[in-house]
């Protein structure tokens, strides 16, 4: 079942905190063959930057997606992101995506990350926002049927402006 929020309240976006982690979990578990555990969460919190999109119905504090980042240096990497299932095709990741870009330090030159070849919503994504592809890792996630590459993706910001990236 989709939910459309259409008219429903505003998203927002906020830092996680440690009462976000059974939501986000279970937004995980859905989404996921090879979900990271709360304990991954938890020590994501306290090593990470870890954002929460919230903004449905009546509770618009509960968590719909989630994005994870670490950052050494001048490069940043999006660790783990995901929409709840209900809510995804609504562009709420490109929302949680283009608050993040928005939110680093200028400092940091390039933006990297892993997908799923199968995952062609977040694939096409990453390519609207600049990324481009740099490698592949093959067999690297577990799937149902076996195991599938990985596409290894980086974004230089020196080449965009996350700004002109929002529509």
């Amino acid at each position: 079942m989709t939910v459309d929020l259409a008219n429903t309240p505003k998203t927002s976006i906020r830092p996680m905190t440690e009462q976000d982690i059974a939501p986000v979990v279970a937004i995980e578990v859905e989404v996921t063959a090879a979900p990271w555990s709360p304990k991954q969460f938890q020590q994501s919190l306290q090593e990470h930057q870890c954002w929460v999109i919230c903004g449905a119905g009546t509770n618009t504090n509960q968590p719909i997606g989630y994005m994870i980042t670490a950052t050494v240096v001048d490069q940043t990497e999006i660790l783990n992101i995901a929409i709840d299932p209900q809510y995804q095709g609504q562009r709420l990741g490109s929302e949680l995506l283009s608050h993040t870009l928005q939110s680093l330090p200028d400092s940091i030159e390039s933006v990297l990350l892993e997908v799923r070849v199968s995952n062609f919503p977040a694939i096409r994504l990453y390519f609207n926002y600049g990324f481009i592809e740099v490698g592949r890792r093959r067999d690297y996630y577990r799937t149902e049927f076996g195991r599938e590459d990985a596409i290894l993706m980086t974004l230089q910001r020196t080449a965009v402006d996350v700004g002109d990236l929002e529509n």
